[in-house]
């Protein structure tokens, strides 16, 4: 077991462990750290706990120290010099004609880098305003181009349902969003209801996939055949969290009703014909044999001939064979080639055609 503290850099960023190096920290206190890119500071988010080692992917980094008045008021002079930098880098894009939007300035907490993070359509040329940035403040300059979901994160906002943006508050990373996600949520494929203030799909639909697709599973398909307890009817609408259907039932299909999931049973799921000779079952119903439904469902005539007959004096004299059994012959006296009657021979008449003249054509008996 390793001991940590979690921090982070900006709001709605990314948490990281570091080494509390022997100091207590608690949740909300500002710390000075050492990173790869120098000294920063950071908020702490989880003060000190105890985490397996086989989480940590890289060693850890200690604290320097928790951040004092001083580091407080250099933090402060560090954001009053990131807006003076922005309007001066506002300038400098509107003087080289370049392409691209100016999102954000941070100073690092030295104040040996400034990162300006910026979007844009395609591929921008930007050394000469590198150049004239490093000329204005001397100090490195680093330009950084980002895409329309982190430029949202950085500015924040409001979103449709009237609360920040889940970007900029809570999420750490940003998965694939697809189409097809709107359609399982049963939500509108209009672009413009779908979409978030990036003009991306809203990320919301991802991360509330997964209680979707469970509550699919527990309840009926659209145009499905099902019994309630008022009878038979069809599903016509489906309400996943509120686990209902709306049902228009066979005896009464002017005012359909709703019913939890749990009360119904699935006749047949999805659209389809009606089961052949469906009836609701009754407990105190008995139902008829296979062999009486199949005689109930037979037209009058086949329920006729199915019917016994009485048997006749000939059938009575006529012994009855088995299958495979031939009847036996009477012996009869062989007929001699003299005695037997001659066939008579049919007139077999030949067409054929005439060489002569005109082609005509007769017949020969």
């Amino acid at each position: 077991m390793t001991e940590i503290i979690s921090v982070r850099f900006k709001s709605g960023g990314k948490d990281y462990y570091f080494n509390p190096n022997g100091l207590q920290v608690e949740e909300g206190q500002e710390v000075i750290i050492e990173t790869a890119k120098g000294m920063e500071c950071a908020t702490c988010v989880k003060g000190n706990s105890m985490i397996d080692e086989e989480e940590l992917i890289s060693p850890l980094r200690p604290v320097v120290r928790i951040a004092t008045p001083g580091d407080l008021r250099q933090l402060e002079e560090n954001r009053k010099k990131e807006a003076r930098a922005f309007q001066i880098c506002q300038q400098k894009i509107a003087e080289h004609g370049l392409e691209m939007k100016l999102i954000e300035v941070e100073y690092s907490f030295d104040g040996s880098k400034i990162l300006f993070f910026f979007t844009a359509d395609g591929r921008v040329d930007f050394r000469a305003l590198v150049k004239d940035l490093a000329s204005v403040f001397r100090t490195r300059i680093e330009l950084r181009q980002i895409g329309v979901r982190d430029e949202a994160k950085m500015l924040g906002g409001l979103g449709v349902c009237g609360r920040a943006y889940c970007c900029s508050t809570f999420l750490d990373d940003f998965h694939p969003v697809s189409i097809k996600m709107a359609k399982t949520q049963n939500l509108s494929l209009n672009p413009t209801k779908i979409s978030g203030a990036c003009g991306r799909l809203m990320c919301c639909l991802k991360y509330e996939q997964d209680a979707y697709q469970d509550l699919i599973k527990r309840a009926p398909k659209q145009d499905s055949l099902v019994e309630t307890p008022d009878g038979v009817g069809t599903v016509c609408q489906v309400n996943l969290l509120r686990e209902s259907s709306k049902v228009i039932l066979d005896s009464d299909p002017d005012s359909p009703k709703i019913y939890p999931n749990s009360d119904l049973t699935v006749i047949r799921s999805g659209k389809g014909r009606r089961p052949a000779g469906y009836e609701k079952p009754e407990e105190d119903e008995v139902r008829p044999a296979p062999q009486q439904r199949r005689e109930r469902s037979a037209p009058p005539r086949e329920r006729e001939s199915s019917a016994p007959r009485e048997p006749s004096q000939a059938s009575e004299r006529r012994p009855v064979r088995s299958a495979g059994q031939r009847q036996p012959q009477e012996d009869v006296p062989p007929v001699s080639p003299e005695q037997e009657e001659p066939r008579r021979s049919r007139p077999h008449y030949r067409r054929h055609r005439s060489h002569g003249q005109g082609g005509q054509s007769g017949s020969e008996a």
